[in-house]
């Protein structure tokens, strides 16, 4: 399949996709990194979440943000790497969930700032998923998304359209992004 969009011949950046509950988050993930030659960052917490035989408790998030930094840093510096979710959206989640989030994980996501963040819209149908809790919350929980972002001045993108339009609308902003810097 033909690029549709040059970086180089690896966008040589650390990405992070984000955003609330079926937003878009993998599927974007996996077409820019294909697209851009770069490695992808599963969404560790899925993975963990469907080896547990029990309900999660706050503790396991702490467990999910180690395996999920351990996953980044396992990836070669010297190529990209597109992560599907970090710990920005775990904070949030503990925040939702348990009215608190643990200081390892908020003191993790300001160090561990990326290059760019990119902000899913949920402009998209829900999609039922068993992990999945907010289906009627997701502009809401955008809207926190925004805010945590904004309250750090991390630099993000905001992700809207259907199918190919949206990875075409999100390659677009990505290099007028980085042809800025």
């Amino acid at each position: 399949m033909p690029k549709l969009f040059s970086f180089g011949e690896s966008l040589k950046k650390h990405i992070v996709v984000t955003g609330p509950e079926s937003s878009g988050k993998t599927t974007l993930a996996h077409n820019l990194a294909e697209e851009l030659n770069c490695s992808v960052v599963p969404e560790m917490a899925r993975q963990y979440l469907n080896r547990l035989k029990r309900p999660y408790e706050i503790n396991d998030l702490y467990k999910i943000a180690v395996w999920q930094m351990a996953w980044e840093d396992s990836l070669l510096p010297k190529k990209g790497r597109i992560s599907d979710t970090d710990l920005l959206t775990l904070k949030i989640w503990s925040q939702e969930k348990f009215g608190t989030c643990d200081p390892r994980i908020e003191n993790e996501f300001i160090i561990r700032k990326p290059h760019l963040y990119l902000l899913c819209v949920p402009d998209i149908p829900w999609e039922p998923d068993p992990q999945r809790e907010n289906p009627n919350d997701r502009d809401r929980l955008f809207e926190m998304y925004k805010k945590e972002l904004d309250h750090f001045r991390y630099p993000y993108i905001e992700v809207k359209g259907f199918g190919k339009d949206r990875l075409t609308n999100c390659l677009l902003q990505m290099k007028a992004f980085f042809s800025n810097l």
